[in-house]
């Protein structure tokens, strides 16, 4: 048989064996066939159940729990040899935030080489400097500088803004005011919080701003303000601007919740802005009207003496002020602001 004739009979072959398989018609299962697969399938089941069995656990499926965080103190030591309550006057922004600090023992007292410094302003609203709705951005620039000047490896400044965060920063004059004196701007974002216990009457477990707990040392950087429902936003009420979370609801109980905050955030130090104040139309103001200039800084270490100082360029009391009374009764500090070691100096 030649190549040529073997290999058409070999294809012939694959070919009819091929077909013969297309074709075939499997046989109907017997019944002893049944059972072996039956009982196959079932043991394999059965398997799968003791293995399910054996990794089922009674307890509970629990959540993980979220980790709550406290504030820590960022006050220094009492010194009885300067000044707890300081106030400057003056037309110069930069040297009158000096001269406020100096009278308190210097920034020196309160920050060090390598410090990592956190700077609180007013930063609620969409408002040029002039309307006087946030904290002046020469203040800001002021104690930025000084805290670089006494070393501070960062300095960061940042606030909870009412009105979006970016244009209020930059309308009110603030951000750049930080950038030229080498302060870097925290702008809040949704995974900038984290739980933290306030140990409150009203505020409980509430989001906080993490910058307060990445931080070595604060200030408090308040300006002076009437506002429609508190009666004044001053250094106490400034710390509404470290919170998260519906904010507004703590407005239904607004005194308690200030004395809760002042109670939580105790700042290094705190320089309230009085250079230009908003005696009407609080807090976001708007009208150039509604704007007195005062020419004035004022810094301690004693927030409730601080607000109840300032209550006199608003025409307040502390008796229309139901907070002060009862951060007094917390022992935050004094009411009477004269009964503690101030000083005062005009300043150029």
């Amino acid at each position: 048989m030649d190549e040529q004739h073997e290999s058409e009979v070999t294809e012939k072959g694959r070919k009819r064996r091929h077909g013969s398989r297309l074709n075939q018609v499997e046989e109907p299962w017997s019944r002893r066939r049944f059972l072996r697969e039956v009982a196959l399938s079932g043991g394999l089941a059965s398997g799968v159940a003791v293995l399910g069995y054996l990794g089922y656990s009674r307890e509970a499926i629990r959540p993980k729990q979220q980790e709550v965080l406290t504030l820590r103190d960022f006050r220094v030591p009492a010194d009885s040899h300067h000044a707890t309550l300081a106030v400057a006057r003056g037309e110069q922004v930069e040297a009158m935030v000096r001269e406020a600090v100096q009278l308190l023992g210097g920034i020196g007292r309160f920050v060090q080489r390598g410090d990592t410094v956190l700077l609180k302003p007013n930063v609620g609203w969409d408002r040029q400097p002039e309307q006087a709705a946030n904290t002046n951005p020469q203040v800001v620039a002021a104690v930025a500088q000084l805290c670089r000047e006494a070393g501070a490896k960062q300095v960061w400044v940042t606030d909870c803004s009412i009105n979006d965060p970016r244009r209020s920063f930059n309308r009110s004059g603030i951000e750049a005011a930080a950038q030229q004196v080498g302060a870097q701007v925290r702008f809040p974002g949704s995974s900038d919080f984290v739980a933290t216990d306030m140990q409150g009457t009203v505020l409980k477990v509430w989001p906080v701003l993490r910058y307060f707990h990445q931080t070595d040392k604060v200030i408090n950087l308040p300006v002076v303000k009437q506002h429609s429902l508190s009666g004044c936003t001053l250094a106490m009420k400034n710390w509404y601007g470290v919170l998260g979370g519906q904010r507004n609801r703590l407005h239904q109980n607004i005194h308690p919740s200030i004395v809760d905050l002042a109670a939580a955030v105790r700042p290094t130090l705190t320089v309230v802005d009085a250079t230009r104040v908003l005696q009407r139309n609080g807090p976001s103001g708007g009208s150039l009207e509604d704007v007195k200039r005062e020419n004035t800084i004022v810094a301690g270490l004693d927030e409730v003496a601080l607000d109840s100082w300032a209550l006199g360029l608003l025409g307040l009391t502390s008796s229309q002020v139901p907070y002060l009374a009862m951060a007094e009764q917390r022992g935050l500090g004094k009411v009477e602001w004269r009964s503690l070691h101030w000083q005062e100096r005009q300043v150029g």
